[in-house]
Order: C-alpha cells, then sequence, then structure tokens
C-alpha cells in the first residue's frame, strides 16, 4: 500500500515537473519572439527616421543653395548697375574734353591771330623808329655844323659848367654852416662840460693794496701764526692773502691785489680774533661764511646804487654785478664809485642837452658793469657789459651805449657820446687814477689766470706782491710725482708769456685729508 503510494506521488512529481520544464520553456521562446519582433520594429523605425533625416538634410542644402545664388546674381546686378553709371560719367566726362579741346582749338586760333597782328604792328613800330632816328640823325647835324661842336662835347661842357656851379655853391654854405655849428657845439659843449664839473663834486680815490687789522695785544700774533705757522697757512691757503706780521704793534697787515679777497680775509680775521678759536678747521668755517656774508653786503651795495641814481627795475644779477664792483678797482679807482660819478655826470648833461635824465643816468651806472665778470670772460669789458644788458632786459638804446663808450662800436646816438664823455670826465679828474697800480694787478690777474688754465688745479693765488704763485690742486687728479713736473709746466709758461722783474716762485701744494665724525 505505501508502496503504492509511493509510486504514486513519484510519478505526479515526474509529471509535474516535466510540466513546468515544458512550460518554462514555452515562456522562454514567447519572451525570445518578442524580443525580436521589438528589435525588428525598432530597426525599421530607425531606417524610417534616417530616411526622413536625410530628405530634410537634403531639402535644406538645396534652399541654402539657393539663396548663395540669390544673393550672388544680386551681387552681380549691383555691379553691372555700377560699371553702367560708371560708363555713362566716362562718356559724359569724355564729351566735355571733347568740347573743351574744341574751345582751346578756338583759342588757340584766336591768339595766333593776334600774334601775326602784333608781329605786324612790331615791324611797322620798327620801320617808323628807323625813319625818326634818320629824322633825329639829320637834325643832330644840321645843328652840329651850326655850333661847330658834337652832342656829346656839349653834354659834357653842360655838366661840368653846372657841376662847378653847385659845387662853389654847396663849399660856401657848407663851410658856412660848420663854421656856425663848430662854435655853437664848442660854446655849448664847453658850458655842458663846465657845469656837470662844477656840480658834481667826487671824493679822491686813494687805492691800496694793504687792508690793517687791530689785534687786542701782541700775543694774538702768536696764536695767528700757529704751531710751527699751520695757522697763518691756512688762512693764506683759504684767503689768497699774504698776511704780514712785522713790529707793528698790535696790528697785522693784509696784502693782496684783489680788494675782495681782502675784505673776506680781513673779516673773517676779525672773528676769529674775536672768537677766539683760530685753527685750520675753524679758519676754513669762517671764511666761508664771511664769503657768503660779503656776497649779501655786495648785493645791498648795488641795490643802494640804484636807488641813489634813480633806475628803477633793473635786474637781479645786474643788481648783483654792481655790487661786486664795490670792490673793483680800475687805475685805482672804485669802480662803483666811478660808475655812480659817470651815472650823475650822463644826467647833468642829459639834461642839459633836452634828452631823457633816467636814461642817461642808467646807461652811465652800467657802463663799466663787463669790469664784474671781465676776469672770468675772454673780451672787452664794454662788450662783456653789452651782452649782459642785452641778456638781462635792458633798453636797446643803454645796451649800445654801454658797448660804445670805449668805441668797441662806432656811437650812433646822443647817449652814445654824453657816457664817453662823462666816463672821460670821471677818469680824469686829479688824483682818480694810477697807471702803475693797474698795471700791477693785471699781472697778478695773469699769473693766477695761468696756472688756473692747467689741468687738476683747484686754486691759485699770487701774494707777495706776485713774487709768490701759490697753487691749490686736486689730490685725486695730481700725484706726488706730477706735482713736481706742474710746477715745472707753470714756471715755463710765466716765463713764456709775462714779462716781470726778478723771479717768481712757483708753490705747488697737494694734501689729503680724512674726516669723520664722532656721535
Amino acid at each position: 500500500m505505501d508502496f503504492q503510494l509511493i509510486a504514486y506521488l513519484a510519478g505526479s512529481l515526474i509529471t509535474g515537473v516535466a510540466a513546468g520544464v515544458f512550460l518554462r520553456k514555452r515562456l522562454v521562446e514567447s519572451h525570445q519572439a518578442h524580443m525580436d519582433s521589438q528589435g525588428k520594429q525598432i530597426i525599421e523605425t530607425a531606417i524610417v527616421q534616417a530616411e526622413q533625416i536625410k530628405k530634410e538634410s537634403l531639402l535644406q542644402s538645396k534652399e541654402e543653395a539657393y539663396k548663395q545664388k540669390k544673393l550672388a546674381q544680386e551681387e552681380i546686378r549691383a555691379e553691372k548697375q555700377d560699371l553702367k553709371e560708371e560708363l555713362h560719367r566716362l562718356e559724359q566726362k569724355k564729351n566735355r574734353l571733347k568740347k573743351e579741346w574744341a574751345t582751346l582749338d578756338k583759342r588757340q586760333g584766336d591768339q595766333d591771330k593776334r600774334d601775326n597782328y602784333l608781329k605786324q604792328q612790331e615791324r611797322f613800330l620798327v620801320d617808323k623808329n628807323k625813319e625818326i632816328d634818320l629824322l633825329i640823325g639829320k637834325k643832330r647835324y644840321e645843328l652840329e655844323k651850326l655850333s661847330g661842336i658834337s652832342q656829346d662835347e656839349a653834354k659834357v661842357m653842360l655838366m661840368e659848367s653846372l657841376e662847378s656851379e653847385a659845387r662853389m655853391d654847396a663849399a660856401k654854405r657848407l663851410a658856412r654852416i660848420e663854421n656856425e655849428m663848430k662854435m655853437q657845439a664848442d660854446r655849448k659843449g664847453k658850458n655842458i662840460l663846465a657845469l656837470a664839473i662844477s656840480r658834481y663834486a667826487g671824493d679822491y680815490v686813494a687805492g691800496k693794496t694793504v687792508s690793517m687789522v687791530p689785534l687786542p695785544n701782541d700775543e694774538m700774533k702768536g696764536r695767528i701764526i700757529g704751531r710751527e705757522g699751520r695757522n697763518i697757512r691756512a688762512i693764506e691757503a683759504a684767503t689768497g692773502i699774504d698776511i704780514i706780521i712785522d713790529d707793528t704793534p698790535e696790528a697785522v697787515i693784509l696784502s693782496g691785489f684783489n680788494p675782495v679777497r681782502r675784505e673776506v680775509a680781513r673779516l673773517a680775521l676779525l672773528q676769529l680774533i674775536n672768537d677766539g678759536r683760530i685753527h685750520p678747521a675753524r679758519i676754513e668755517e669762517v671764511v666761508e661764511k664771511v664769503s657768503k656774508e660779503l656776497e649779501i653786503v655786495m648785493r645791498e651795495a648795488g641795490e643802494q646804487a640804484t636807488f641813489d641814481v634813480g633806475s628803477h627795475g633793473v635786474h637781479v644779477e645786474l643788481i648783483n654785478l654792481l655790487g661786486r664792483l664795490k670792490y673793483r678797482t680800475s687805475y685805482g679807482q672804485n669802480v662803483l664809485q666811478h660808475s655812480l660819478e659817470v651815472a650823475f655826470l650822463c644826467g647833468i648833461m642829459a639834461a642839459e642837452l633836452g634828452i631823457d635824465v633816467k636814461m642817461a643816468k642808467r646807461a652811465g651806472l652800467l657802463h663799466d658793469i663787463g669790469k664784474a665778470v671781465d676776469h672770468e670772460v675772454e673780451g672787452s669789458h664794454a662788450i662783456i657789459g653789452r651782452d649782459l644788458a642785452k641778456k638781462y632786459g635792458e633798453p636797446e638804446e643803454v645796451v649800445y651805449a654801454i658797448g660804445a663808450h670805449h668805441e668797441d662800436q662806432p656811437p650812433q646816438s646822443v647817449l652814445d657820446v654824453l657816457v664817453q664823455s662823462a666816463d672821460a670826465l670821471s677818469g680824469a679828474r686829479p688824483g682818480a687814477r694810477k697807471e702803475m697800480l693797474q698795471s700791477y694787478v693785471k699781472r697778478l690777474e695773469d699769473l693766477e689766470a695761468i696756472a688756473g688754465g692747467f689741468e687738476g688745479v683747484e686754486k691759485s693765488y699770487a701774494i707777495q706782491a706776485g713774487r709768490d704763485l701759490r697753487i691749490i690742486v686736486d689730490s685725486q687728479k695730481v700725484k706726488d710725482g706730477e706735482a713736481t713736473l706742474l710746477s715745472q709746466d707753470i714756471a715755463k709758461a710765466i716765463e713764456e708769456q709775462l714779462t716781470y722783474p726778478g723771479q717768481i716762485r712757483v708753490t705747488v701744494i697737494r694734501e689729503t685729508r680724512a674726516v669723520q665724525y664722532a656721535k
């Protein structure tokens, strides 16, 4: 029983399994068929879409090609229209040129006719002139035959007669006018010069080349000299002035041809004496300070001079140069004082002659302005002054009068002659000038100029009345061995270029300083 049941159950189970396997197989086959159907459908749809896209692309390409073709056709039509218009314009221009050419041909024909007519008239006039010349020749021959002289001889006789009469008449009138003018000019000139001299009274000028500095006591001489003479050497090197310490009680003498340097040395020495500190570094400091103060003093002197004369609006550089003249001399005469004298004399004479007094004073004041820089610039001080006045905006008549006051250029106006006369009057007064002093100063200036022309020379000072030339050189440019050669070259140049009594010692000074500050 049990066996049968088990067999039955086993058969049912096998039958069920077989049925399940068969059913699963059918399902798989059905799914596979469905998938194949879907794939075919997708492929067919893709083919249809591809065909549709192809048709659309082809249609779009055709439309684009049509548009491009249409655009090209429109451009071609526009270019054809432009060509037609250009051809039309060229045709019009061609027609216009034909008309102008025809007009020119017509004008040329008319011009040829006029030329022919003028040629005929010219031939006619030539023939007439020949006939007239023949008639004149016949008449002239008849007249010469009647008078017995030729035409040229008659002309010469007439001209000689007229010239002789004119010369005689002109000579008589010129002599009369010259005599009258000479008498009037001589009388007027004497009156004006006498009046100018009498109305202006200037001080006598005593030129000198030494200054005396008072000392509080004779012990100060030793402090000025310093240990082994270092202080006095420092003062002489810084100022270029020779300090003479002799038996004069409580005083030292400063000797030098340059008044500006001498004044700097005098003021510096006074400050050193009052201060009590006398050593090389302090000496250089005081000399530099005094030099700056002296520049201020000179500028104030120039301002005072323009104020005294009444010349306003003078350029500040000219005022500074005027102040420098306070310490310049010409033949022993102070140049600034001389310029003021000339200005006042010009004003007096200008008032008598009825010309511009202010302009005359201005020209007189500035006439020697070139002497302020004539040791720095080559040329005549009159020409240098003229160029300076022109540079700084002085009136043209003043500029020319400055250049003409020593006849470096010919006088052209009354003002030029006035400045010449006033300059001569100021310099010709008794005691105003000393010729020997000027030549002495010129020789010292030449000594310094010769030394300054060599390479490496910083400063040069002529001292001991020109018997000693001290030269300070740049230690970076001139070595110890070169200093000896430099002194020989300068001495040789002096021998060749200058004439002087005795001998001149040339001393080249080269020193190196190292300065540091303790803080």
